[in-house]
């Protein structure tokens, strides 16, 4: 698969990792940016003229990331992410879910998985 795979720079291949095509993480991140009450396709570098100034967000450094490249996320910029994440995950959904909304849930739940282990180890969030 071509894609995106976020993973702590720990050196360990065991350890916990999460990934997505391109357009995968995409939509992951219009899912996160929606459930933070704005879209991403009206913010600068994703096609609109916001500046990120605008958003209030500690979701910031994972939504504003190049897909390649750009700065790992530090230890301090993981744990300023995890309880937002946490509290994302934690909603429940009434009535039966889609399975894209699954799939997203899912993928952010193994995400704060990888954040944690981040915190824990005190290494980079690595996007490879």
């Amino acid at each position: 698969m071509v894609g995106l795979v976020l993973f702590p720079g720990d050196d360990n291949a065991g350890s916990p990792d999460v990934s997505w095509s391109y357009t995968g993480f995409g939509v992951f991140r219009r899912w996160l940016a929606q459930a933070e009450g704005f879209a991403l396709d009206e913010m600068y570098g994703f096609g609109g003229q916001r500046p990120w100034s605008d958003v209030s967000t500690t979701l910031t450094p994972l939504l504003d990331h190049s897909d390649d490249g750009g700065p790992d996320l530090t230890p301090p910029q993981c744990a300023a992410i995890l309880p937002r994440l946490k509290e994302i995950t934690g909603r429940r959904p009434e009535g039966s879910i889609d399975p894209l909304l699954q799939r997203h849930i899912d993928d952010a739940r193994q995400l704060v998985v990888v954040l944690q282990l981040c915190i824990e180890k005190d290494v980079d969030l690595l996007f490879g």
